[in-house]
């Protein structure tokens, strides 16, 4: 039974997410579950004008986190011989013209080489805009409620030129993960959803976690998330709780809690998802960057110790979810804050991010920019 403990017991740990609060975020909900027990912990406020505290287990759009939940369906799937790691897609999805070179474990390490339909930066420091949702300001508070199919955001990435080879280098492209939407559905017949209720949520109990198409609700209690731009010379900053996360469909479209966030990381590395062979695949890092399979493979304490993550951020909603290898110990947090198209917090995340790592698992260098990299 866990010994749930409060911010007296663990003082630096309150001090930690309330030190976040200071850099800009308006909410911070973490739960820590270690050889202590479970801690849970709040900071800042639920709504902007309000007192009151962001909910402890609330929800919160998970962004880019939903990458681990899609690779863990594929791999699941992948268990069961429904298909292979080393498939080409295009064999499964032969309508896009993909090139044939492409496998299963490309898109879901992030080596296909296809383009970012969220727009791509490159070496030279030159930026190709992606669809019209993911234009700064304005103009993304006007498309925030747009639909978009997974298939129309495929089609817009696979008309640009693709990075290179596949399997030649490592790019973070949002298009891998709904060409890996797709691929679930064309081979099981059912929709993301239903899979992901079948070899995930349902076997872990994961009521709380949603994974959406279109709607763009977020079930209560949950913390709001904002939005700042610039009107007519004149800053403006809305509410954007209610966003359609179609735009960025399976890069980041799920809704959890910490509390299922921990259990579902927790499950995963303790090998209760994935047999032991596929799990190390999972884990077992590209040079480049130390990306496995849907998960990022970290240094946690400069000293050899390890760390398997994947972050998230989503206009004003970002989750944190860390484990070690053998996922007794872990870190998630909810995260709400204002966001804008210079992406202002961007470095108090990584800085908070390294922080808390830190201090949870270990002294010395924790964490990195990539890990941290948003849905967007």
């Amino acid at each position: 039974m866990s010994i749930t403990l409060t911010d007296q017991d663990r003082p630096e740990l309150q001090k930690a997410i309330e030190e976040m609060v200071d850099s800009g975020f308006t909410g911070v909900t973490m739960r820590v579950h270690d050889e202590r027990g479970e801690w849970v912990g709040s900071a800042g406020v639920r709504k902007l004008g309000e007192t009151a505290k962001p909910p402890t287990n609330g929800h919160v759009r998970i962004g880019s986190n939903t990458k681990t939940f899609t690779a863990t369906a594929v791999l699941r799937l992948v268990a069961e011989d429904t298909i292979g790691l080393d498939d080409p897609v295009a064999d499964h999805l032969p309508g896009f013209g993909l090139d044939p070179k492409i496998t299963v474990r490309m898109l879901l390490q992030h080596t296909s080489g296809v383009f970012n339909f969220t727009g791509e930066y490159y070496d030279d420091g030159t930026f190709v805009a992606g669809i019209p949702a993911t234009t700064a300001g304005q103009e993304w508070v006007g498309n925030r409620l747009k639909s978009y199919r997974p298939e129309e955001l495929v089609r817009l990435a696979l008309s640009k030129p693709a990075r290179f080879e596949p399997g030649t280098d490592w790019s973070y492209s949002n298009t891998n993960y709904v060409l890996a939407r797709l691929l679930i559905g064309k081979v099981t017949g059912r929709s993301l959803a239903e899979e992901m209720q079948r070899l995930i949520l349902g076997p872990l109990g994961l009521s709380d976690t949603v994974v959406l198409d279109t709607s763009p609700e977020i079930p209560e209690p949950h913390a709001h998330a904002y939005y700042r731009y610039e009107d007519a010379g004149r800053e403006k900053t809305v509410d954007v709780t209610r966003q359609n996360p179609s735009w960025i469909s399976s890069g980041g479209d799920m809704i959890s809690t910490t509390q299922d966030l921990h259990t579902f990381i927790s499950a995963l590395m303790g090998g209760k998802l994935l047999p032991a062979p596929l799990l190390a695949e999972m884990c077992k890092p590209h040079p480049k960057v130390g990306y496995g399979l849907g998960v990022f493979v970290q240094d946690a304490d400069g000293n050899g110790g390890t760390v398997i993550t994947h972050n998230g951020g989503m206009a004003g909603h970002g989750a944190l979810m860390y484990s070690t290898p053998d996922g007794s110990k872990t870190l998630t947090a909810a995260l709400n804050y204002v966001d804008d198209a210079a992406l202002s917090l961007a470095g108090a995340f990584q800085t908070a991010t390294q922080r808390l790592v830190k201090e949870v698992f270990g002294g010395g260098q924790a964490g990195s920019a990539d890990a941290a990299e948003p849905a967007q």
